[in-house]
């Protein structure tokens, strides 16, 4: 998911039931409502993990029962997504966690596309182990004694190495890099999805089995399997510019939000509500349970999550 400009978490579900009603693939179409003219739609950007699908989720029921607006969901990786909001084919994205190199192409550089403010969680990616393996193990959540346990996490995918679990190949990852940098003797292997990640993860957990992963914070899983981060080399400013030499921690990112320029000036109650949407991580992961383990729909969660938090999301509205 998720830093820089990877090309950046489906067993939990479906697509269709991750993203809503009218998720569409804007690798194929533009949705109709977007860049409408005037008329009261909106269209957001639904990243593939459920913490953005989450935010989405919420976004919309409000602008839908609150504003009386037209939402549609789209389905766009990281990247294709800020193009896509340039372009004017989405309206906004309510997650980003830094892609610098885009930021100053379409916000400084073109200024198609306008920031939208903090949406108030700080996301944090890591490797992370089960907790009860670093009960067993302490000093396995050091990065400099991986190798020494590397076996533990030998798979069918990895062979002779250690299996470094990664989601999608589209998530911003600098793990490749780290591996060789650090001289570690593991294999990336990336489960395709945050969904078949985390059904990897759970399933590992009930046979209490070893697993290193690349996961993130915040994120509901946390309270299904505990894990523990492993510390790797601390972050330092500039640390992971060169994407081949990173040897480096990632950084702690404040998530951002962005609306296409035209939207921003133009979008009237929509544009004003979305600069203000700005929640918790405990709100974030109380919506993102919902949908991804207790199974019930976007539309469902987000109508649960404003009935019990009205002071919350007013102050958005005014």
């Amino acid at each position: 998911m998720r830093v820089r400009t990877t090309a950046a978490v489906a067993a939990v579900s479906s697509l269709a039931l991750l993203t809503g009603c009218g998720a569409a693939d804007m690798t194929k179409q533009a949705s109709p409502y977007a860049n409408a003219q005037g008329a009261k739609t909106v269209t957001l950007s639904v990243q593939s993990w459920v913490g953005a699908q989450a935010n989405v989720a919420v976004a919309q029921y409000l602008l839908e029962h609150e504003l009386g607006y037209r939402v549609d969901t789209v389905q766009v990786d990281e990247v294709p997504a800020w193009d896509a909001l340039s372009q004017g084919r989405v309206d906004a994205i309510l997650e980003d966690w830094g892609h610098p190199d885009q930021e100053q192409r379409y916000v400084k550089d073109k200024k198609t596309i306008a920031p939208g403010g903090e949406l108030g969680v700080t996301g944090h990616i890591g490797w992370f182990v089960p907790t009860y393996l670093a009960k067993q193990h302490p000093d396995i959540t050091n990065w400099k004694n991986l190798n020494k346990y590397s076996h533990l996490f030998r798979t069918p995918e990895s062979g002779d190495k250690g299996q470094l679990m990664d989601g999608s190949p589209s998530y911003v990852t600098n793990d490749k890099a780290l591996v060789k940098n650090l001289k570690l003797d593991y294999q990336v292997v990336f489960a395709g999805s945050e969904a078949a990640q985390i059904t990897q993860m759970r399933q590992f957990a009930k046979e209490k089995k070893p697993f290193l992963t690349y996961w993130y914070t915040p994120q509901w899983l946390f309270k299904k399997v505990p894990m523990t981060e492993v510390k790797l080399p601390p972050y330092k400013e500039g640390c992971d510019a060169d994407p081949e030499k990173v040897a480096c921690a990632y950084p702690h990112t404040p998530l951002q939000k962005y609306l296409n320029s035209g939207f921003a000036k133009n979008g009237g109650k929509a544009a004003a509500f979305l600069k203000k949407f700005k929640w918790t991580t405990e709100d974030q992961n109380e919506v993102s349970l919902m949908i991804a383990d207790k199974k019930m729909t976007p539309e469902d969660a987000a109508k649960k999550w404003v009935d019990s938090h009205r002071s919350t999301w007013k102050k958005w509205l005014s």
